[in-house]
């Protein structure tokens, strides 16, 4: 709490969110804009966060996989010899594979501050905006490629620490108590640095969005943030944490109710918009409580957006309601 008495909000920001929403796409309804919007969302969620596929089918594999798997390898190389076109040929299809995930994490990079300046401007626009934040756009996707690279090899040494140690060698070999603990223990490690980045990324853009920063000083302010003001930052992760299983379960509902046509990319983006519209819209309202270096309505607020967007408070101190 600071001296004015201030404080940051949680549930206010997300209640203002939802009536942003409602202008944004409701008022007046059109499909037109509610496609591109879509087009937008769909372009951020290429590098907005960490997928995962949710398949109950998926398993650890088995000693019988693996000796199927090289039974079926000796069938085609009977003297275990590959040949120099198939090695060849897998390192061509890698590179291509590496350049297609960068093109697209570089796409969603420039997608972000697009969808950002849907939700500011309440407007639908691909062009005018890629064109505007094209430094910023470039400069997010330079440094998020640095963290993610940083990240895998932190990530790596964690597995050499607390898993490598304990893997069972030999055929009669069963997994200890040590193992599933450094398994544990490195699922834990490698979840919050995902999810460390994925909260210090999203305050990234709106901060570059708003002062046309660079991403390493729109990162040196978020973490500013984060570890000034520890208690609001808490509550509203653990907020995102409760928004993120209620999306999970609508999304499950929406793929069910249209027979797994919302799970096709873009059509899902299109037929949910409302979600990522409001918990955009969320993310931006909260930060905007920080004062008016992180208000991105502070150069240029929609009139209809006037009724919901009061003035931000002043700058607060560390408590939220």
């Amino acid at each position: 709490m600071n001296g004015n008495g201030s404080k940051i909000e949680i549930f206010k920001p997300f209640g203002e969110a939802f009536e942003l929403m409602k202008k944004i796409l409701f008022q007046p309804f059109d499909l037109k804009k509610w496609l591109v919007i879509g087009f937008a969302a769909f372009l951020a969620s290429l590098s907005g966060g960490f997928t995962s596929s949710s398949n109950p089918l998926s398993r650890w594999s088995t000693r019988e996989d693996n000796k199927a798997i090289a039974e079926s390898f000796h069938d085609v190389w009977p003297e275990g010899q590959i040949e120099w076109w198939v090695v060849a040929l897998i390192a061509v299809g890698a590179l291509l594979i590496l350049a297609l995930v960068l093109v697209l994490a570089w796409v969603g990079a420039r997608g972000r501050f697009i969808f950002t300046d849907c939700i500011v401007r309440n407007r639908a626009a691909i062009v005018a905006p890629w064109k505007e934040f094209r430094a910023e756009g470039n400069s997010f996707f330079l440094f998020s490629l640095l963290v993610v690279l940083a990240l895998i090899a932190v990530i790596v040494i964690a597995g050499l620490l607390l898993i490598v140690p304990f893997i069972p060698w030999g055929d009669q070999a069963q997994p200890g108590f040590a193992f599933w603990i450094g398994l544990s223990l490195f699922v834990f490690v490698a979840v919050c640095l995902a999810f460390v980045w994925a909260l210090t990324s999203q305050l990234m853009v709106a901060i570059m969005y708003r002062q046309r920063c660079r991403a390493r000083l729109a990162f040196a302010q978020a973490v500013d943030l984060v570890t000034s003001h520890p208690g609001p930052i808490l509550l509203y992760v653990l907020f995102l944490l409760l928004l993120a299983v209620a999306v999970f379960m609508i999304s499950c509902a929406a793929t069910c109710a249209t027979c797994c046509i919302a799970a096709i990319p873009y059509v899902g983006t299109v037929i949910l918009l409302p979600i990522p519209v409001t918990l955009g819209a969320f993310s931006l309202l909260f930060l905007r409580q920080f004062g008016p270096d992180y208000d991105v309505w502070g150069g240029f607020v929609p009139p209809e957006f006037l009724p919901v967007l009061m003035p931000p408070p002043a700058p607060s101190g560390t408590e939220a309601g």
